[in-house]
């Protein structure tokens, strides 16, 4: 089954407070909304993420997901259901078999949730699935202030996402419910896919896939994700041969020789990549890259960074701080250090305060003092996700 998570994000989100909306709050370093993101993006049957957004919340969408490949955003609609609507109609030019409808304010739902919804669809009879918790306190009715009756628990449910369709069943729902002016303020989807006599079944929710309503939801939502820092290094040396410029940093300097690589020979976008691979234990450029292989002839090596921060990213990581030394008795690097810092930013979607490149010489010793080659260093220092799963 092809599966695609869509997630709505475009409610307002002011009862939590913050002076932003709720699902672009920080919780552990990272919007909220991210969390939610790649607890979706990250599970293995799921092959795509589509959020639903405010339009005016454009800038704090990008901002959030920076990183992360998603394809553009959906301009949700003035309720959950016309916004849920926009998205499915969204991906209808290349339809899912299955599609998960997921709240953005439950940010940590657990694998075994996703799991559950998934695993449904072995019953053919079934056209959507609904994780929920039993209804486990007493209820009672009442009006006044005065309690008037009490009101049977033991087929009550208290609803969860993702929720998961047949795709074409809950669109061709979701269209049914616009044509009836009277179904235009359902509050999941399940109501929606009932409205239309479909089957849905129940899945075992969890108490971590709580939805963050309330200010004081914010304490809890931090507990949900621990944090644990890495840290490591990367070298790289390239000689210089023909040519008049070299790659450094991700700029182009004008020199009277050029560097001799495989790719490109960006020795400090070299050293950096190594460095971000190295915090998660991924291997070295190398492994990713062979330079053995044709395709990376010549090749640009910014798109190597970018691929190691993709892969820290996938894991949930968090880059902190870059620092690249580039070691070299010239071309002189001072003239280029800001140019170079906000290039390296670009790749890596930080901000240019979380990238240091600095340069030194080795007083004229060795191979760097004789002008044979160019040499880098550097570090880098990432957050990694200890929470559920």
């Amino acid at each position: 089954m092809r599966i695609h998570a869509l997630i709505v994000a475009a409610g307002s989100g002011i009862r939590a407070g913050g002076g932003v909306p709720k699902q672009y709050r920080a919780v552990a370093g990272q919007p909220l909304l991210r969390h939610a993101v790649l607890r979706l993006l990250n599970h293995p049957a799921i092959s795509g993420v589509t959020v639903v957004i405010n339009a005016n919340c454009l800038a704090l969408y990008n901002q959030a997901v920076a990183g992360l490949g998603l394809p553009a955003p959906v301009c949700g609609g003035a309720t959950r259901q016309e916004s849920v609507a926009a998205g499915l109609e969204a991906l209808a030019g290349d339809p899912p078999e299955i599609v998960l409808v997921h709240d953005a304010a439950r940010a940590f739902v657990p694998d075994t949730v996703i799991d559950a919804v998934i695993a449904a669809f072995a019953d053919a009879a079934v056209d959507g699935a609904c994780p929920a918790l039993p209804q486990i306190d007493s209820l009672r009715s009442g009006e006044a202030g005065r309690y008037s009756g009490s009101i049977d628990r033991g087929n009550l449910w208290r609803v969860q996402t993702p929720q998961a369709f047949r795709y074409p069943a809950l669109l061709a729902a979701h269209r049914a419910a616009a044509a009836n002016e009277g179904e235009s303020a359902a509050t999941d989807d399940v109501a929606i896919a009932l409205a239309a006599g479909l089957c849905v079944a129940i899945t075992p929710g969890d108490e971590r896939a709580f939805k963050v309503t309330e200010a004081s939801d914010f304490a809890k939502a931090q507990g949900m994700t621990a944090y644990s820092s890495r840290a490591a290094s990367g070298f790289d040396v390239h000689r210089f041969g023909p040519g008049d410029h070299v790659w450094l940093c991700g700029i182009k300097v004008a020199h009277d020789a050029g560097l001799i690589g495989h790719s490109d020979a960006d020795a400090g976008l070299h050293a950096l990549t190594d460095a971000l691979l190295g915090t998660i234990a991924a291997g070295d450029i190398g492994d990713h890259f062979p330079p053995t292989d044709e395709r990376w002839r010549g090749a640009a090596s910014d798109q190597f960074l970018a691929h190691a921060a993709y892969l820290v990213r996938e894991r949930g990581g968090l880059i902190d701080h870059v620092d690249v030394t580039l070691i070299c008795e010239r071309p002189k690097v001072g003239p280029h250090r800001v140019a170079m810092r906000g290039r390296i930013a670009a790749i890596l979607g930080l901000d240019v305060s979380r990238v240091s490149v600095k340069a030194t010489t080795t007083e004229k010793l060795g191979f760097t003092g004789r002008q044979e080659g160019i040499a880098a260093q550097a570090m880098a220092s990432v957050r990694l996700p200890e929470s559920v799963s």
